[in-house]
This record gives C-alpha cells, sequence and structure tokens, in this order.
C-alpha cells in the first residue's frame, strides 16, 4: 500500500469514528424531538376544544352584556321617572310650605289679638277685683281706727 492510500485509510476511519461519537447524540436528540413533537401534536388536540370553549364562554358573556346593557337602558328611563317624580314632589312640598305659612300668618294675627284681648281682660278684672279688696280693707282699717277713737275718748 502506498502511503496516499494509508492516508486515505486513517482519514476514512477517523471519520467512521466521528460518526460513531456523533451518532449517539444524534439518536438522542431524534427522541428528544420525537418527544416534543408529539407534546406539540397532544396540545394542538387540546387547544381546538379549549379555543372552542373560550369561544362559547366569550360569546355567553357577550349576550349577558347586552342583557345588562338592556337592563341599564331600563333602570335609566326608571330613573329618568323617578327625577321628574321628584322634581313634582319637591314643587308640592314647596307650595305646601308656602300655604302653611300664609295659613299661619293669617291664623295667628287673629289669635294674638285675641289673646291679647284675654290678657287685658284678665288684667282688668283682676286689678278690680284687687282694688274691690282694698277698697273693703281700707274701709275696715278706717272703721277700726274709728271705733277705737270713739271708745278712748
Amino acid at each position: 500500500m502506498r502511503p496516499g492510500e494509508v492516508a486515505w485509510l486513517i482519514v476514512a476511519g477517523a471519520f467512521l469514528m466521528l460518526v460513531l461519537v456523533l451518532a449517539v447524540p444524534i439518536l438522542r436528540l431524534r427522541h428528544t424531538v420525537d418527544a416534543a413533537t408529539r407534546a406539540i401534536n397532544d396540545l394542538n388536540d387540546r387547544t381546538g376544544p379549549l379555543l372552542g370553549n373560550v369561544n362559547t364562554t366569550i360569546e355567553n358573556v357577550n349576550t349577558a352584556l347586552g342583557q345588562v346593557h338592556t337592563s341599564l337602558d331600563g333602570v335609566n328611563a326608571q330613573l329618568a321617572k323617578v327625577d321628574t317624580i321628584t322634581e313634582h314632589a319637591q314643587s308640592v312640598t314647596a307650595n305646601v310650605a308656602n300655604l302653611a305659612t300664609v295659613v299661619s300668618a293669617a291664623a295667628a294675627n287673629p289669635l294674638v289679638k285675641v289673646a291679647a284681648f284675654t290678657y287685658g281682660v284678665r288684667k282688668a278684672a283682676a286689678a278690680r277685683r284687687h282694688a274691690d279688696e282694698d277698697r273693703e280693707v281700707r274701709t275696715e282699717i278706717k272703721r277700726k281706727r274709728r271705733a277705737a277713737r270713739r271708745g278712748d275718748r
């Protein structure tokens, strides 16, 4: 054999050794790639129904939100009516307060006059009663003094 052929044999042997050394990691890598492929396929198989359920849930939420929106529109309409009723009640309350003030003023003035007149009559009657009593007391005192003077003489 010639030296060039020996060199080729050494190169071929080295290449064979390289292939054998790299074959084991490549085979293990193939198993890893297969496992990853299976995991991805399982994920794809499970994702479809999951996304279908998510779409159904979103549709149900959108329907519920539509119903809530409709309900809120109804509530807002009722609140507008309540606001109108409240405004009318406030107006009626103000009118009743004004009427009460007028009636109170109309009734209070004559009542004050009647009360003042009654007080004056009572005061005059009491003064007259006291005056009569005072007159009787004075008359009695004068009579006793006269009697005492007549009896002392």
